[in-house]
């Protein structure tokens, strides 16, 4: 019997999981991190599409706990274990937090994609998640596609082609 693959879109500043045999995928990753967190052995996995390193720079409202590094890193690592996900198995690769515009003067505030690169890696080792790879940096857009069959996450870089980690 063939099973059918689903791919699971994720969107800007959103998060989702998945099982075997579907994969998940996310693009328009510039500055914002795809975070992707997976049991191996239970073949599930989760991936935010985080755009922001801090939910304390959020305006008053609704907050969105996918857009913000402290906020999606958390709640998606409790929705996988919600699902079956053992928190002593999760592993995690990350890729973007590309520095997409150069601007003169050193602010920090302007580095969005190094900040919220760091803002994801301090999340994840204070939940004790290893990254296992990451693709990180440089000034080039990504696409990423995960399979929590194999594990593998496919990069597609704009103008660098395809990588697996």
């Amino acid at each position: 019997m063939i099973e059918s693959k689903t791919i699971i879109k994720v969107g800007i500043a959103d998060m989702n999981i998945v099982k075997t045999p579907d994969i998940i995928r996310t693009s328009g990753l510039g500055s914002c991190v795809g975070v992707v967190i997976y049991d191996q052995t239970r073949e599930i996995a989760g991936l935010a599409h985080v755009m922001l390193p801090d939910s304390s720079l959020a305006k008053s409202g609704v907050l969105n706990i996918a857009k913000y590094a402290d906020t999606a890193v958390k709640d998606l690592v409790s929705k996988l274990i919600r699902h079956g996900a053992r928190a002593n198995f999760l592993k995690a690769k990350i890729a973007g937090g590309a520095q997409m515009f150069q601007f003169s003067g050193g602010s920090d505030m302007m580095r969005i994609g190094p900040r919220n690169v760091e803002a994801v890696k301090l999340e994840l080792a204070a939940l004790n998640i290893a990254i296992v790879a990451a693709d990180v940096g440089g000034n080039s857009g990504r696409t990423i596609e995960f399979n929590p069959q194999n594990c593998i996450l496919h990069i597609r870089t704009v103008n660098k082609g395809i990588q697996e980690l």
